[in-house]
């Protein structure tokens, strides 16, 4: 089995940083990305970043120049540092591990990210 594990959310003013953490556990899970999606009170779930062990990177343009994706400990935890965050950024964010397997895609618990004044 594997367990997603996120956190780092919270309050913070427009123009302030955050940085979310995210960590897959399961060793006979072999992943292909990792990545971040959010969801703001009445919208759809979308795409924030992805990366994939391949290095494949892939940032969505309305955040683009502000969020940067890393990855380390051998593609087991990946961040995502927000930088110059403003009120459309206010969402709930979810982390989430895809396998080669079609089949194995798992996902955290969601951390609450604010952007208010």
């Amino acid at each position: 089995q594997v367990r997603v594990v996120e956190s780092g959310g919270g309050l913070v003013q427009p123009g302030g940083s955050l940085r979310l953490s995210c960590t897959a556990s399961g060793s006979k899970f072999s992943i292909y990305a990792m990545g971040w999606y959010r969801q703001a009170p009445g919208k759809q779930r979308e795409l924030v970043a992805v990366k994939t062990s391949a290095g494949t990177t892939n940032i969505a343009d309305s955040v683009k120049g502000r969020f940067t994706i890393s990855r380390n400990n051998a593609e087991k935890t990946v961040y995502l540092q927000m930088n110059r965050l403003k009120p459309e950024d206010t969402a709930v964010y979810y982390c989430t591990a895809v396998g080669y397997d079609p089949r194995e895609e798992y996902w955290g618990q969601g951390t609450q990210v604010t952007v208010s004044s």
